[in-house]
Formats: C-alpha cells, structure tokens, sequence
C-alpha cells in the first residue's frame, strides 16, 4: 500500500511511523518535516499529504502534529479525505470501521512506541462497515 505521511516536526514517533510502515511492506511518501524539501508547518504538511489520498496518489496517509488536533482538521478540509485522530488502538479500529477514515492523525506528543504499534496494528487491519447504516452515515459525511 502507498501511504503519506506527514509531521511537522521530528519529535516523538514522526520518525518511527514511516520507519514502521516501511518494515510493514509500505511504500512511504514523506511530507513536512519528514523530507528535505517541504515547508514543515503542521497545515501545509497534513494538506500535502491528504491531498496525495484525496486525488489518489496515495492510499491512506498519517498526519501528525504535537496533539494530532491541527493536523486532522487541515487534513478534513481536502475533499475525499476522512481523517481521524486516534490515541488507542480501539479508536483507530472504530475511525475504519465506522467511519471508513482514510487518514490516521496522530499526536507527537502523546502516542508511544507501543502504543504506536497497537494503533497501526489495528488502523491497517480494519476495513469499512458493510451495515447499512454506516454506509448510510459515511455518504451523508460525504455530502456536508
């Protein structure tokens, strides 16, 4: 899978994100503080890399920033984009699930190495829901 990853700085798990996915088998494309020559503030990084899913240049992204707050709103405002911010592997689960979220927000500040790893574990083993009302809900999120 191709997956976008932005952070507007080095801190915490920015690093340790791409690195994990690309020990998972992913191919990585790195936005904001992550590549050499991108402008590393938290809206034009998470922008850049919801863009690459909304126009389909990737499959899903991960977007970071100190508290992960900023990061999923630049990232919702990309048409075709549903980003969710997750601090445990049960968020991450329900965000696919429920809310066939394509962009995973994460915070810098608060998300662990263990941590990181359950919510990956969980983010990229999740799949939408087939129950009508959740198809119903995540078309309704479409057309707002």
């Amino acid at each position: 899978m191709r997956i976008s990853v932005a952070a507007d700085s080095k801190d915490g798990v920015a690093e340790l994100v791409v690195a994990e996915l690309r020990r998972r088998g992913h191919e990585v494309v790195a936005h904001g503080a992550l590549s050499d020559d991108e402008r590393d503030d938290w809206a034009w990084a998470c922008e850049l890399a919801a863009r690459d899913v909304g126009e389909g240049r990737a499959d899903q992204a991960v977007v970071c920033c100190w508290t992960g707050t900023g990061a999923s709103i630049a990232a919702n405002k990309v048409p075709g984009v549903r980003a969710a911010l997750c601090v445990d592997a049960y968020t991450a689960d329900g965000a696919r699930k429920w809310n066939d979220a394509n962009v995973l927000a994460l915070s810098l500040r608060l998300t662990s190495d263990v941590v990181l790893a359950e919510i990956l574990d969980a983010w990229l083993a999740g799949r939408p829901s087939a129950d009508a009302a959740d198809i119903a809900n995540i078309i309704h999120v479409d057309e707002i």
